[in-house]
């Protein structure tokens, strides 16, 4: 007996090890397969698109960016050349960062660009990018060519002070971790022109395995020189206008262009979780090498169908699952025909519709390092548009593509973009470099979001600040372009509850928006329009006074119009009730048979009431304070702000005490005398005393009724 339970038992460790064993088994493969959250967008790119709405704008209406050669770079004049150029890469908001102006013209443009865009990124994220300090934070950047050095090399001397941080690859992500303080992995990358694509790769790969909690991943480039035409031209594979005509007949060469972008990505758990508003998911992804091929350079068919069907694999999809492909299309005769056989091959099999097919090079040029994450940003707004954008210059599909019954189709005007079969919309973005490193990545709609539960919102002052005059017009300006646009409620909690907070300030309170935004732009005044300069050494204080600042119908319009208000004044409401013999609600709507606030007992747990609730609706839009004082009944309010009294021990002992003023009423009173305490005091009889001193020339003096009488005649 004693051997059969000796094997009972091991037989029993043995399951439960097996059993968790498996657990942690497929803990770890949904793990793998997490899908990863885009919550946050930031760019550059040319023919003005600043931001992402900018970027769909110009994509939605069919623009093309290209330019001649910028003026203001040294470069030469005239018909030689033409791309995707940035109008104002040589800006830079250096004091916004801390960054002094000599090391500021040191730095390479592309780092001042990354710390602009990522800034950028994480507050459309509702991400306060100054709470990340010491955050398991990510920065995963792509780069292609450091060319600035070229420029600051004739006056080393000059910038030896900056010059080993300057120009460096691995400095465009380290400066940003650095002036951030993210203690996440910070990784540059250069695979040519996937780096931003394989950057959002690993990324992914590093969320998912836990290496971080937050991501920043993306890519940029600025020309410092036409180094790059130059070569190009040379070997006969730029186009002769400076325009990606991808997959068209017509195709003559690779156009170029610069930019940045950028976006956040966590997993959607946490996404989820924190609130975050998920714009896209990234559902799976792939890198691999185009081996020995026909050449270094060379494009690799099958390599290509490798990363492809790896990513699909990573994602647990079939090719049918994927509506669009954003593709590498630079509008070569050798690389776009064996692109578009290799998304045939992977993509365009046993299709109940037709994959379509785009590039967004057609619009800004090919910007090489941030190529990749170019066209990620044109899937997400598209996503969110429900619109696929038409892709330029193409006067008729190549002939090289054997187009008839490959799946796959030519994306030459704009089309909507409809859910198929009630799954999720989905699309593809390819990036193949020059040295054979090609990457592809899975993107999918947002999950829809559960309605139910969801607190009501609520709308606060428009909040706006900045380190500087100028910055604060100018954020105005660009707040005015969402105005119409968007949900004004969810702008005015973006704007206090994901913004860093500046000395500069401006508050918009009850006014038209448009018109106090154009003001504050325009540098005039408005009303409902209050500017200044906050003193940011100070700290937040919640001040509760006593009675004396009520009025009748005091706090009515707030208990309609605000969700939150009303739902703490209900909470108060309950907690007082076992107390009084009145209601607190019909008080402050001032009802016909409620008593007056005249009464102290009344008006004392009525102002407790609105101060608490007060005080939860500032907590709401974010401001917390660091010290909280109170007099008379609005010492309990403190005390239960602090936290130091639950609200039913609150409630009892404001109710209560004003009860036993109301008995003690009469027999005491108390009076301010504009005098020094020293002058004061030998005028005071026994029945007299000075109870508090409120300023240099003020004393409040309490005693008996008549004692006072006699004082103050």
């Amino acid at each position: 007996m004693a051997e059969d339970s000796k094997v009972l038992d091991t037989l029993h460790r043995l399951t439960t090890a097996l059993r968790d064993t498996r657990e942690r088994l497929r803990a770890a493969e949904a793990g793998a397969r997490e899908p990863i959250a885009i919550v946050g967008l930031g760019c550059r790119f040319a023919g003005g698109a600043t931001d992402p709405d900018a970027l769909w704008r110009l994509l939605d209406g069919g623009h093309d960016a290209t330019t001649s050669f910028p003026a203001d770079r040294g470069w030469p004049q005239g018909r030689t050349g033409a791309g995707g150029f940035l109008a104002d890469a040589a800006w830079f908001d250096a004091g916004f960062f801390g960054i002094g102006p000599h090391e500021a013209l040191s730095m390479d443009p592309q780092q001042r660009l990354m710390l602009e865009i990522s800034w950028e990124a994480l507050e459309r994220a509702g991400i306060d990018p100054t709470t990340l300090r010491g955050s398991r934070t990510g920065v995963f950047t792509g780069t292609s060519d450091q060319d600035y050095r070229r420029l600051i090399s004739a006056n080393v001397d000059e910038f030896a002070d900056h010059v080993a941080t300057a120009t460096a690859a691995s400095v465009l992500s380290g400066r940003v971790a650095y002036l951030l303080g993210l203690e996440g992995p910070s990784v540059s990358i250069d695979t040519a022109c996937s780096s931003s694509l394989v950057a959002l790769h690993l990324a992914v790969r590093s969320l998912r395995a836990g290496e971080c909690d937050l991501a920043l991943a993306g890519g940029a480039v600025v020309m410092s020189t036409p180094g790059v035409f130059i070569a190009f031209r040379h070997q006969g594979a730029l186009a002769a206008d400076g325009r990606c005509k991808a997959f068209a007949e017509s195709a003559d060469g690779v156009g170029w262009g610069e930019g940045a972008g950028v976006v956040v990505v966590e997993r959607l758990t946490d996404a989820l979780a924190s609130g975050h508003p998920v714009l896209a998911v990234v559902r799976g992804s792939a890198v691999n090498s185009d081996g020995a091929s026909n050449g270094l350079t060379a494009p690799n068919g099958l390599a290509q169908q490798r990363v492809i069907r790896d990513a699909l694999a990573d994602a647990g999809l079939r090719g049918q699952d994927v509506d669009t492909v954003e593709a590498h299309g630079t509008g070569t005769r050798l690389g776009d025909p064996i692109e578009a056989a290799a998304l045939q091959a992977a993509y365009g099999r046993d299709r109940a519709t037709p994959l379509t097919l785009g590039s967004v090079k057609s619009n800004i040029g090919h910007t090489q390092a941030a190529a990749g994450v170019a066209g990620v940003l044109k899937i997400v707004l598209a996503l969110r548009n429900r619109t696929l954008p038409k892709t330029l210059h193409v006067d008729q599909a190549t002939s090289q593509v054997d187009w008839r019954g490959g799946g796959v189709d030519l994306l030459t005007e704009s089309r909507p973009w409809q859910a198929a079969d009630g799954r999720p919309r989905r699309a593809a973005v390819s990036s193949f470099g020059i040295s054979g490193t090609n990457a592809h990545v899975i993107i999918e709609e947002a999950p829809p979001l559960e309605a139910a539960g969801t607190p009501a919102a609520e709308q606060l002052p428009w909040v706006l600040s900045a380190r500087t005059e100028s910055a604060l017009r100018a954020r105005a300006g660009q707040l005015l372009s969402h105005v119409d646009d968007r949900d004004p409620v969810a702008l005015s909690h973006a704007l206090i509850t994901s913004r860093s907070t500046f000395d500069r300030r401006a508050v918009i309170l009850d006014a038209d928006p448009r018109t106090a935004l154009t003001a504050l732009n325009r540098g005039t005044a408005a009303p409902g329009l209050v500017a200044g300069t906050a003193d940011l050494t100070g700290k937040v204080v919640f001040v509760f006074p006593g009675q004396g600042g009520q009025w009748a119908g005091m706090a009515g319009d707030l208990l309609e119009t605000s969700p939150v208000f009303k739902e703490h004044v209900e909470r108060c409401a309950r907690a007082l009730a076992p107390h009084l013999d009145w209601d607190l609600l019909a008080v402050l709507r001032q009802e016909p048979d409620a008593p007056s606030l005249d009464r102290v007992d009344v008006v004392q747990p009525a102002l407790f009431a609105v101060m608490v609730s007060l005080a939860a609706l500032w907590r709401a839009g974010g401001i917390e304070p660091d010290a909280v004082v109170g007099h008379s009944q609005g010492e309990i309010a403190a005390a239960h702000v602090a936290g130091a009294l639950s609200l039913e021990d609150a409630a009892l002992v404001v109710a209560r005490r004003s009860k036993a003023l109301t008995t003690l009423s009469g027999r005491g009173g108390m009076a301010s005398v504009e005098l020094p305490a020293d002058r004061l005091r030998p005028l005071l009889g026994e029945r007299l005393a000075i109870a508090t001193v409120n300023g240099p020339e003020s004393s409040v003096v309490s005693g008996d009724i008549e004692a006072l009488d006699r004082l103050l005649t």
